[in-house]
């Protein structure tokens, strides 16, 4: 199965060596970035992650918003269809407010370098793709253009 056959809620075989995870702007259950990190759990299940990390410093925001570790998580995504996956969640996440869910999103989308070391990786790594996309400033950002999103 593909990346496609996910989109419709059905579980999938993810091999990130050949596909690129869904965007980090995308949502499930309200929050973005989780079905990419429900892709690349699978994909850590499956060994064929790649390049990729799981969990990667933005999985980690989104695991302890959710109150849950990297481990279960990634059992829950190999188990469950889409529709369940959002469902569980959804119960993971019940005690937040919307005004959490709404932070936890502005983190995760506007989550910038957060030191000098990693700033100039960063302008390395989007000045090789594109240099004149100087309004690249988040690493959400970065991902889909790093991708082809952008």
């Amino acid at each position: 199965m593909t990346l496609a056959h996910a989109r419709h809620g059905l579980i999938c075989k993810m091999n990130l060596t050949l596909e690129f995870p869904r965007s980090p702007k995308e949502q499930m259950a309200g929050l973005v970035h989780l079905p990419r990190m429900a892709d690349k759990a699978r994909a850590a299940r499956d060994n064929t992650l790649g390049e990729y990390i799981y969990p990667c410093p933005l999985d980690e925001i989104m695991l302890k918003f959710m109150g849950v570790d990297s481990d279960t998580f990634q059992h829950r995504a190999g188990d469950d269809m889409e529709e369940a996956l959002a469902a569980w969640v959804a119960t993971q996440c019940r005690h937040r407010s919307q005004e959490e869910v709404i932070a936890v999103n502005e983190t995760l989308l506007n989550r910038q370098p957060d030191n000098p070391e990693k700033w100039k990786k960063f302008y390395e790594i989007r000045d090789r793709l594109d240099p004149t996309r100087k309004e690249i400033t988040t690493w959400v950002d970065l991902i889909d253009l790093e991708e082809g999103r952008s």
